[in-house]
């Protein structure tokens, strides 16, 4: 073969080479609300973490992480992501369900492989795929406890999230299971304290303002439960038997864990599923093969019997 045959078939290999590493190459945005409080502190601790493992395991691979404060910046967020960043795989939290959902049906039309985490949208179709904690679960196993702890009989204030399909999701669990297996307690007032502790401070403070006998408080979420102990704390109310929060806070597993006389029990909810969702996003991009239409992380009730296998002093929630 003579030199300048062995020159173009160098080159045409090099340039096959450059082909198929340009095929593979995949830009992954991650779009996930501002740490405005625990849970989503977590959430952003995680994101930042597997963007950095990510990008080792896979050398073809970039990772965008972007945090918002408000649905408003999200949206602008993600088409920038789409335009600037050229993305061809969204993994979004988001800050909230019916404003989102346009924004991302938009760009999953555009050919951007869209997951969904924890909120889900008003439309599953703007979706590919999904990946959340049990919220019905969590509801369920939240109505359980309290109906099991009080014995059937008792008042009982709740404290709610967001408006979102998964704040949603979990009041009718809980519901559900107070009206078929525990019809004698009775819920005094459902209030949104927006999984924020300044908020659950507040909504508490109202409560205990408004009802001269409260047995127990479903605060679904541990920032909001930290709102609901500073209030009971300040009103020395005594009558409180229980705060049952959710996700798995480290201050409030330790709570369990220590025997507090408050804090007997609470629910998982881990913000490392951003990490879960992101994996098995970049799994799928990556080798070509189709990731779950649908992954669940199950909520399991942590007690003082199982808190230690619960309990990471190291991470940020």
């Amino acid at each position: 073969m003579s030199q300048t045959l062995k020159k173009f078939a160098v080159l045409s290999i090099s340039l096959l080479a450059s082909a198929a590493l340009a095929q593979t190459k995949q830009v992954m945005g991650v779009s996930i609300p501002s740490a405005d409080h625990g849970w989503t502190g977590g959430v952003v601790y995680w994101a930042n973490e597997t963007k950095k493992e990510l990008e080792k395991m896979y050398p073809n691979l970039t990772v965008i992480v972007k945090t918002a404060k408000d649905a408003n910046e999200q949206a602008n967020q993600i088409q920038d992501m789409y335009t600037v960043n050229k993305i061809n795989a969204l993994v979004i939290l988001p800050q909230e369900s019916a404003p989102l959902t346009r924004p991302v049906a938009n760009l999953k039309d555009k050919g951007v492989f869209t997951v969904v985490v924890d909120r889900a949208l008003t439309d599953p179709k703007a979706q590919d795929a999904y990946v959340a904690g049990d919220n019905p679960g969590l509801g369920r196993v939240s109505g359980e406890y309290v109906g099991k702890t009080l014995g059937g009989k008792g008042n009982v204030v709740v404290l709610r999230g967001i408006a979102t399909v998964i704040d949603n999701q979990r009041v009718d669990a809980f519901d559900k299971v107070m009206k078929e297996k525990y019809p004698g307690i009775k819920i005094l007032d459902r209030q949104y304290a927006n999984w924020n502790r300044d908020d659950g401070f507040k909504v508490m403070q109202d409560y205990l303002t408004r009802f001269p006998k409260i047995d127990a408080v479903w605060a679904q979420d541990d920032d909001i439960a930290v709102g609901v102990l500073k209030a009971i704390e300040q009103a020395g109310r005594k009558d409180i038997k229980f705060v049952l929060g959710g996700a798995g806070m480290k201050e409030m597993i330790k709570k369990v864990q220590d025997g507090d006389p408050l804090i007997t029990a609470d629910v998982t909810y881990p913000p490392n599923m951003i990490r879960d969702a992101m994996l098995l996003t970049a799994k799928s991009r990556m080798t070509k093969t189709a990731m779950p239409k649908t992954t669940i992380i199950p909520s399991v009730l942590v007690t003082k019997d199982n808190a230690a296998k619960f309990y990471f002093p190291k991470s940020p929630f």
